[in-house]
């Protein structure tokens, strides 16, 4: 099957804002957004942890400063005096490095005796602490320590935080944007990936209305680019090749079955009609009956292996498969089809392992290998020979069945597991077609593959099996 390269179902403004108005309201869209908004809620509190912590720190390091030069000043006092102290002031006044530095010394009734600040601050009430003075007109903000000395004056230290401020308003404004920049590319990512799912969705609902309006021939589209949705649709697309198989098989059986049971039914229609205007003779009148019960039995027979095969490709036997020795079902059937073999002079031989584990359900088994068997001895050449061949590789068991017949032509070998279908030369011999389509079912439920060969002559049959998933168990005797 061709895959076409993706192209979206139409162009033009319209399918856009369809497409649009689909993603807007979409169930991925609508998660996307909870997820930014939790995502933005963390991300605030992150932020609004970063500033505080950082603001936190750098006043810190001013506080610290603050500190440690009220301290110098206040043992300078004590050591020297007030003289001390206010010579102490002015050399750091004096000092470019105390150039945001503010000062101020009152008395003990708050008089100015010396500093650059000119009136001791309202907030700085008791005897110590820490005050952050507000911008003025004629002042910038400052942050300040002060305290009581021993000899009743107070002293004020403090820094201009015009800087500082400045600082925490410049993080504020990087943060804000970052925020704005985050939304905006949340918002935008989510539009495009819910864009892109629902396009992709859309894809597959309109192969799918097409499908139901026109047939199973359809495909979903890929776009190559190997991704969870290209996975999606080559599934999609094996599902509907399955079907339409699927589909064609069961017309193909239909017309097939149609085909072979008009012959037994005109054949007893034409016996009953036949009877009907003749003579009442007991002996006729019996083997008119013997005659109708084996046409029945023909289409009984037909009948029961159909129900067989669809009950084998449901897949439920699955559930009771065990360990069992694919040897030993060679063996019973070798012995099953001896007296057939003799009866054609055909030399049936048995080679191979005596043990080869496989596993399976051995009556599903033993009845594909009898299929097998059945057809090599119909077919095979008048006191030919016929092997049958079992053994146990790396890759699991193995189990061959080869005569020496005219063969199936290599044209024609795909064809031969198809329910009814029979080789031209063989029309006219007993069967109804379904004998090699019940081992291509009882292959594909235990993973076997069917290999067809050349015998040269003849044909050489082939059913490989997986290797076992657990160590084999004693499970192994007959029936088991």
């Amino acid at each position: 099957m061709k895959i076409l390269p993706f192209s979206k179902p139409c162009a033009g403004s319209g399918f856009v804002s369809v497409l649009l108005a689909k993603t807007l309201r979409s169930s991925t869209y609508k998660l996307a957004l909870v997820a930014i908004g939790v995502f933005g809620a963390l991300v605030i509190a992150l932020f609004a942890y970063v500033r505080w912590s950082t603001a936190s720190y750098v006043r810190g390091v001013a506080d610290h400063a603050l500190a440690v030069d009220l301290s110098a000043l206040v043992e300078a006092e004590s050591v020297g005096g007030r003289a001390a102290l206010i010579a102490a002031i002015e050399g750091r006044s004096a000092d470019p490095r105390f150039d945001d530095a503010l000062y101020l010394l009152v008395g003990p009734s708050f008089q100015r005796l010396y500093g650059n600040l000119d009136r001791w601050p309202a907030l700085a009430t008791g005897a110590k602490g820490l005050v952050e003075i507000p911008p003025s007109s004629a002042a910038p903000p400052v942050r300040a320590e002060f305290a009581t000395l021993a000899n009743g004056d107070r002293l004020l230290v403090g820094r201009k935080i015009e800087g500082l401020n400045d600082f925490i308003s410049e993080m504020d404004k990087a943060l804000g944007s970052a925020l704005i920049l985050i939304f905006a590319l949340a918002a935008a990512a989510s539009v495009a990936v819910t864009w892109r799912t629902v396009g992709r969705i859309e894809a597959i609902n309109a192969t799918s209305r097409t499908i139901m309006q026109s047939g199973l021939d359809k495909r979903i589209p890929l776009r190559g680019s190997h991704d969870e949705w290209d996975e999606l649709a080559e599934n999609l697309n094996r599902m509907l090749e399955r079907i339409q198989r699927l589909m064609a098989e069961v017309k193909q059986t239909t017309d097939n079955v149609a085909h072979d049971l008009r012959t037994p039914l005109a054949r007893m229609r034409g016996r009953l009609e036949k009877a009907r205007v003749q003579e009442r003779d007991k002996e006729g009148d019996q083997r008119l009956i013997d005659g109708l019960l084996a046409d029945l039995e023909d289409v009984l027979r037909m009948f029961a292996s159909l129900v067989r095969i669809s009950q084998i490709e449901s897949y439920d036997l699955v559930k009771s498969f065990r360990s069992v020795d694919l040897s030993e079902i060679a063996d019973d059937v070798v012995e099953l089809f001896d007296a057939a073999a003799e009866k054609k002079n055909i030399d049936l031989q048995r080679s191979g392992e005596k043990t080869v584990i496989v596993r399976g359900d051995r009556d599903l088994l033993f009845d594909a290998l009898a299929n097998v068997m059945d057809n090599a001895l119909k077919y095979g050449r008048e006191g030919g020979l016929v092997t049958v061949e079992a053994r146990q590789t790396t890759k699991g068991g193995m189990i061959c069945i080869s005569d020496d017949g005219p063969g199936v032509p290599e044209s024609e070998r795909h064809n031969i597991f198809k329910r009814f279908y029979r080789l031209e030369r063989a029309r006219g011999s007993p069967g109804n077609g379904l004998g090699l389509s019940l081992v291509s079912a009882v292959a594909r439920l235990h993973g076997a593959v069917i290999t067809l060969s050349d015998n040269s002559p003849g044909l050489r049959f082939q059913l490989a099996f997986p290797p076992l998933r657990r160590p084999a168990t004693d499970q192994t005797a007959r029936g088991v």
